[in-house]
């Protein structure tokens, strides 16, 4: 369990905090938070846009030098201080914010997120019928522009071709169900129109799933995490044997996997390959800090970063042949392309994939497969998304009387976030939906990243945290993580950042145009969570001891009292406790008020030493 050699007695365990069961638990549980809708709806998509097999490169090359290492910086900051995204910056108080950050990055992604499984839960209530509701063409929401690739009047290749041809506004069933039935889509951003009812109604189904599934906290979500992160993976792989015994599959994975090698000089690639590793693996987010900080003191960590990021990204290589091998099917069906139906975002999971299963024998079968599949993946990350902000705002009271109510805490924190979806699932709740997916969760986690990356290796200090991963796993961080923490991945953060910067396109929706103050409550919601570090650092300047500024920046940046390992068995070496004898001589260094110490030590009664004279407590001071 990675115990250190002589601590064989001490049990490990926080009785105030609690732990995970098992590390299986945490493995899994962090397996199921970074693997999520992304690696099967963004993945393929931007393999397939970049150089297919070319992409894989680049890809691997931001795994290794930026994912990694700030998965395990995370992993190993939760877990050494026990503490989630808020207790854990006792390392450096004047960056507190940047867990504020965190805990605003995780509410809008929480809110987004759960409706994105709701709407699987419908489609996965809708597919259990004998034909699927958006195979044909006759129903009542479908216009005369509805091309079905089994309406009857269109058999053979040619007539298709000769249909797609001929009119441009050639609409498929799947995209009419999606669009004017499941959303019944208003025509702009600010015109709400009314509630859909069936989507609100699995919107308060996903969220009381969520609810029970962390009602004891990590204790439960550890036991279900055993279901959820497995059955995907069971999931893939019928739906790959599926996939690649039908006409066409082989096409369609050489469209994605066929390597343009030219494309790797492409800036562009790059940018894509750090940003969809970046974000894939939750980094930024306060969920891997927060997970880890359930971990037993000498867990070792590194060895879980290291399984958990590679598991994140062959799941998404995975995931391009069961995504691929379906869409080269349907598009040797209809004799176009696979560039012609290839999509991504809710775009492939709610349209082009749900087409293509209609193609095959018993598809419903294969359809709630699939939307359980997806319900399982979204869980994964929402359950560490809730348990996330809840840990937070435990932590941060800290006293007996929330500890003991935490499973209130949960509740009131669902609620809310139900109530904060239910906008998300009016007419126009597609729109917001993209909108908070686009700007509330992109350059906002870069410059956190990049500010946690800087105060831990040059404010809190490298040679310490080199010193305290050493306590804590027994050895220090391998050379490479120290290369890489110092300076290769906070410059590709920078790069990251200022690709997103100059990659920055309006948000569009098919063919609707954002308006105006729409993007600016985008870039509103992105800046809201990076606005909370220079707030918190100002406040915490201005309440710091000190006559000048600098004294007070000092004082702000400098580690406090109760930093360093939760439990007093651990707290060994320079984090041993104040009055210990072993540490007197320390004593002089420690106050922060000075002033204040010593009026308080004349204030004690005299101390009988051991030679049998008295002596007051301020003398030892």
């Amino acid at each position: 369990n990675g115990a250190v050699p002589g601590e064989r007695g001490k049990q490990d365990k926080s009785v105030k905090r609690g732990n995970w069961g098992n590390q299986i638990e945490f493995v899994l549980t962090s397996v199921g938070y970074a693997v999520g809708l992304g690696n099967v709806w963004r993945f393929p998509y931007l393999c397939y846009r970049n150089g297919g097999g070319a992409f894989m490169f680049p890809y691997f090359i931001m795994l290794v030098f930026c994912g990694i290492p700030l998965f395990f910086m995370e992993l190993s900051f939760g877990q050494f201080a026990s503490q989630g995204c808020l207790g854990v910056w006792r390392v450096s108080p004047m960056f507190k914010g940047v867990g504020y950050g965190m805990m605003v990055v995780s509410t809008y992604i929480g809110i987004y997120y759960n409706v994105v499984i709701c709407i699987a839960f419908y489609y996965f209530f809708v597919s259990m019928t004998r034909v699927l509701p958006w195979t044909y063409c006759s129903n009542a929401w479908n216009t005369p522009d509805c091309v079905g690739v089994l309406d009857g009047n269109l058999s053979s290749h040619t007539a298709l071709n000769l249909a797609l041809n001929a009119t441009q506004k050639r609409t498929s069933p799947s995209e009419e169900y999606w669009r004017r039935y499941v959303l019944d889509l208003s025509d702009d951003i600010g015109n709400l129109g009314e509630v859909r009812l069936p989507l609100l109604g699995c919107l308060g189904v996903s969220w009381v799933v969520v609810f029970l599934c962390l009602i004891k906290g990590v204790k439960s979500s550890g036991k279900v995490v055993y279901f959820t992160a497995t059955f995907p993976y069971v999931v893939l792989t019928i739906l790959f044997v599926r996939g690649i015994t039908l006409e066409g599959a082989l096409t369609g994975i050489m469209y994605y996997l066929t390597p343009q090698w030219d494309k790797i000089l492409d800036a562009k690639v790059w940018g894509d390959a750090a940003s969809q590793i970046f974000y894939s693996l939750g980094c930024a987010w306060g969920g891997l800090i927060t997970m880890a900080s359930y971990n037993k003191f000498h867990n070792n960590c590194y060895r879980d970063s290291i399984i958990i990021s590679i598991t994140n990204c062959a799941t998404s290589v995975y995931a391009g042949f069961v995504i691929f091998s379906i869409l080269g099917f349907m598009a040797n069906h209809l004799g176009v392309d696979v560039s012609k139906v290839a999509d991504h975002g809710p775009g492939l999971a709610f349209v082009a994939y749900p087409e293509a299963l209609t193609l095959l024998p018993i598809s419903p079968l294969w359809s709630v497969l699939f939307f359980f599949m997806l319900i399982l993946l979204g869980l994964g990350t929402q359950f560490c998304l809730l348990e996330t902000l809840v840990t937070a705002i435990v932590d941060e009271v800290g006293n007996e009387w929330i500890i003991r109510r935490k499973t209130f805490v949960t509740l009131g924190v669902a609620v809310a976030g139900f109530l904060l979806g239910v906008p998300l699932t009016t007419q126009a709740g597609i729109y917001w939906l993209l909108l908070m997916d686009n700007y509330a969760a992109s350059f906002s986690l870069v410059i956190i990243s990049c500010i946690m990356c800087v105060a831990i290796m040059y404010i809190y200090g490298h040679r310490n945290y080199f010193k305290d991963i050493e306590m804590m796993l027994g050895f220090p961080p391998p050379l490479f993580f120290q290369i890489c923490w110092r300076f290769i991945s906070p410059v590709i953060i920078f790069f990251i950042l200022v690709f997103t910067v100059i990659q920055y396109r309006p948000i569009s929706y098919n063919d609707y145009v954002y308006p105006t103050w729409a993007i600016s409550i985008g870039f509103l919601m992105a800046l809201s969570s990076v606005i909370c570090i220079p707030i918190y650092a100002i406040y915490k300047v201005c309440c710091s001891e000190g006559d000048t500024l600098l004294e007070r920046l000092k004082n702000a940046t400098k580690a406090s009292k109760d930093w360093g390992p939760a439990l007093a068995e651990h707290r060994s070496g320079r984090y041993a406790p104040a009055f210990s004898p072993s540490t007197e001589s320390h004593l002089e260094v420690q106050p922060l008020q000075p002033e204040k110490n010593r009026s308080e030590a004349e204030a004690v009664s005299p101390v009988q030493g051991s030679n049998g004279s008295a002596h007051s407590q301020d003398s030892r001071l």
